[in-house]
């Protein structure tokens, strides 16, 4: 028994005629009634009584044609799901907070708008936790601005980004042109939490330059290392990217460093053994054409030296 036989058998029972089911279905009268048959033999009942040549459906008959149906049904809604589902595209996208905060949102809407159909799920934490769920296949890709460590994730530098001191209008770093690099010994800053990409490259600056600091805050996301900066007088180190709104509103001051050593990249990252799908490759593309800082800041920043 097969579904094709309670497709039959259902049309013969609907319209009480071989001939008619025939029609409807495509196929010949003999393959109707051959097909009646093999389901009355199976189940050893009969399905049909022929009277004044019109079939009548017994009790028994209605009784197969009751759960018949709702198999069928069942096995259509099953088929359906099947062929839509390699329709149904998903995929999961990291980001570190830095990225999270500045350029995630309007990557994402660029993202859907030429992907419609794909589903995005996105996580975003420090880069740490960002490489731990790409080992674990977590994720399928991600976008972060720290050091990634594991040999078995491939790292694709893609956007240019660099780091800035800050601290807030009144601070005595605020009215100097140039500020030496001396002078952040013993300075209160706030810094982001362990695992951030930004805190381990500033960290192995002032290691480099052996620079003791005082640290009086650590926060788990630009919007609070800023406030730490704006409302207690406390010095950061953040990306350039995170700061138009506070330098044009003047409450933030901007102190570039004369070297090159806080530039860095945002680079795309995802596991060497994951076969990039179509979906990544898109986001790819879009990250790769995607130009980011911002070029409307009216300021005019402080020079550190080194």
């Amino acid at each position: 028994m097969t579904i094709r036989h309670l497709r039959i058998f259902i049309e013969v029972a609907k319209l009480g005629n071989m001939s008619k089911a025939a029609n409807n279905l495509y196929i010949s009268q003999p393959t109707v009634s051959q097909a009646i048959k093999e389901l009355e033999e199976y189940y050893g009942i009969l399905l049909f009584e022929r009277l004044n040549n019109r079939l009548y459906i017994t009790d028994l008959g209605k009784k197969l044609y009751y759960n018949a149906k709702k198999i069928v049904e069942d096995f259509d809604a099953l088929e359906e799901t099947m062929a839509n589902i390699n329709k149904v595209q998903e995929i999961k996208i990291g980001a570190t907070v830095s990225i999270g905060d500045c350029i995630l949102s309007d990557i994402l809407k660029r993202y859907t708008d030429t992907n419609p159909n794909v589903r995005v799920r996105t996580y975003v934490g420090n880069t740490g936790c960002i490489e731990k769920k790409l080992l674990e296949n977590e994720l399928d890709i991600a976008i972060v601005e720290g050091k990634i460590k594991s040999p078995d994730l491939v790292v694709r530098p893609q956007l240019n980004d660099y780091l800035v001191l800050i601290c807030n209008s009144d601070h005595p770093f605020a009215k100097k042109k140039e500020i030496k690099i001396e002078e952040l010994v013993g300075q209160h800053f706030a810094m982001r939490e362990e695992g951030s990409g930004t805190r381990e490259l500033f960290e192995d600056f002032l290691k480099k330059h052996n620079i003791p600091i005082t640290t009086v805050f650590i926060g788990n996301s630009p919007e609070a290392i800023k406030r730490e900066v704006i409302e207690n007088n406390c010095l950061s180190v953040i990306s350039i990217c995170l700061l138009e709104r506070e330098v044009n509103d003047g409450d933030i001051h901007v102190i570039k460093i004369w070297t090159k050593e806080w530039n860095r990249h945002f680079s795309i990252v995802y596991h060497k053994d994951k076969a990039l799908s179509d979906v990544m490759k898109s986001l790819i593309k879009i990250i790769r054409n995607y130009e980011y800082i911002p070029d409307t800041m009216d300021y005019e920043p402080g020079l550190l030296i080194v």
